[in-house]
């Protein structure tokens, strides 16, 4: 059966401390998950945050926010080297919160667009998985599947497809690194969202962050939702199913993601009625019906 959450990048960036009454309003809506994006890991007071979240009997899921400075593919080594420790550092967090994975665009910064020559995307290939790989043995030593999330073509010049996040995968070759799926990029860079999924199949799929079209409400939009949750039953994904959208973006966040409206009325009724939207359409597909 699945399980659904909402990101702290709904109501607020960067999260920390001072917002950890989003524990308790996320449970009280009927959520099962908290998704913690990581912006800056000293804001936060993780073992509080522990705590609470089992008060609550409330799950933690962590997503990484990848800035120019954190990009394990940039030609500079220090700040390869930086992305790395991130990495890593986030990974030790997952562990220690209980979340099975650390998800998000880990090959490079968000934002980083550009047309670049082949021998230097060759380049840039190279020291993402020289650094992943590294990065894969500390998942492991943690018990943490680290979620490779392709993101469109606006967002970043490398991985924008599933096929582009399965070679990738694949070339990496460790069962600590799978491929996280978020249906707002999907819907721009596949042909299929339910096709893509059975693409990836129950072995590779790791995490699902179930946004609309437009990144607003969940089921105001045009996506397959339907094919969606069909195509997540016949490979038996049984995982998260998160809503992530943003409520308040930094300066950073809005430049790195495109925000420049809202996109909805208020964060609260997004994820109520997003949450109601995964309610009716995915939940009794996973209830056995009684006969008549």
């Amino acid at each position: 059966m699945l399980s659904f959450g909402a990101s702290t990048f709904i109501w607020v960036s960067p999260f920390s401390t001072q917002y950890f009454d989003l524990v308790s309003k996320v449970k009280a809506m009927g959520f099962d998950i908290l998704e913690v994006a990581v912006e800056q890991i000293a804001l936060i007071d993780w073992p509080t945050l522990k705590a609470l979240a089992d008060e609550n009997g409330l799950k933690i899921t962590i997503s990484g926010a990848f800035g120019p400075n954190r990009d394990i593919s940039s030609d500079n080594p220090a700040v390869r080297e930086e992305g790395l420790a991130y990495i890593n550092d986030c990974l030790k967090i997952a562990a220690d919160m209980g979340s099975p994975v650390f998800t998000g665009p880990v090959y490079s910064a968000v934002g980083k667009t550009r047309y670049v020559t082949a021998d230097q995307k060759k380049q840039e290939r190279h020291w993402c998985i020289e650094n992943l790989q590294k990065a894969a043995q500390v998942a492991a030593d943690y018990g943490v599947v680290i979620g490779v999330e392709p993101l469109n073509r606006f967002e970043t010049d490398m991985i924008n497809t599933i096929d582009q996040a399965i070679a990738l995968v694949q070339e990496i070759d460790h069962p600590n690194i799978k491929i996280s799926l978020d249906t707002f990029h999907g819907n721009i860079e596949e042909k299929s969202i339910p096709a893509a999924i059975r693409k990836i199949g129950k072995n590779l799929l790791c995490h699902v962050q179930g946004n609309e079209c437009d990144r607003g409400t969940p089921g105001t939009g045009h996506l397959d939702w339907v094919g969606i949750n069909e195509a997540l039953l016949d490979i038996g994904y049984t995982g998260a199913l998160v809503i992530e959208t943003f409520g308040a973006p930094s300066k950073e966040l809005a430049k790195a993601a495109c925000i420049w409206r809202p996109l909805a009325n208020s964060a609260d009724e997004l994820a109520r009625e997003g949450l109601d939207f995964y309610r009716k359409n995915f939940v009794p597909a996973f209830i056995p019906q009684p006969e008549i």
